[in-house]
């Protein structure tokens, strides 16, 4: 199905620029997310950069009768309720892994919000692995992977890379697009 979704995608005029970067293990973040027509454009890149990933969600989701869906597409079941939380649950995925890339939109909603959550920074510094930002751009047609940025205890400084990264990057509803921020960062 991905190679549809890219074909259709690139007969619209869009582009997927960047490359994968060579790491066994990484986090690949989403932004700006703003639709669920986000989505298409993910099953496009999937094409595009040849990648086989993994994604969060919550533990229903995983329930008969989409759990084997969920799963088959790389899904990894979590619940905010077990003992070291979301967090550790996926830090012990990357861990049990040789190769993993985990896919994460770190805006958490496809609304403006105030702060991204942080998340996907505990889980890079848990499990030792790289951020690599992704973009989507309705107003140039374009995904973009970038360079993979390690996450270190200067988080002013990451996210300073990430905004750079991200700036001009319009998703498909403007309005859905909040400050690239986390709430450590203050």
């Amino acid at each position: 199905m991905t190679w549809l979704v890219h074909r259709l995608l690139t007969l619209r005029g869009w582009r997927f620029l960047g490359v994968l970067p060579d790491d066994p293990k990484m986090i690949i973040i989403g932004a700006p997310h703003t639709t669920n027509w986000d989505f298409l454009l993910f099953m496009g890149a999937l094409r595009a950069y040849r990648m086989k990933v993994r994604f969060v969600g919550k533990d229903g989701l995983f329930r008969w009768p989409f759990g084997y869906f969920f799963r088959a597409l790389g899904g990894i079941p979590v619940s905010r309720s077990r003992p070291g939380g979301v967090v550790g649950q996926v830090v012990r995925e990357f861990e049990e892994a040789d190769r993993m890339i985990l896919v994460i939109a770190p805006e958490g909603t496809r609304r403006a919000a105030p702060t991204w959550k942080s998340g996907f920074i505990h889980i890079a510094r848990g499990a030792g692995v790289p951020v690599v930002p992704a973009s989507v751009d309705f107003t140039s047609r374009e995904v973009e992977l970038g360079a993979a940025i390690p996450v270190t205890d200067d988080i002013v400084g990451f996210m300073d890379q990430l905004r750079v990264f991200y700036e001009g990057k319009r998703g498909l509803l403007s309005q859905g697009i909040g400050p690239i921020t986390v709430a450590e960062e203050g």
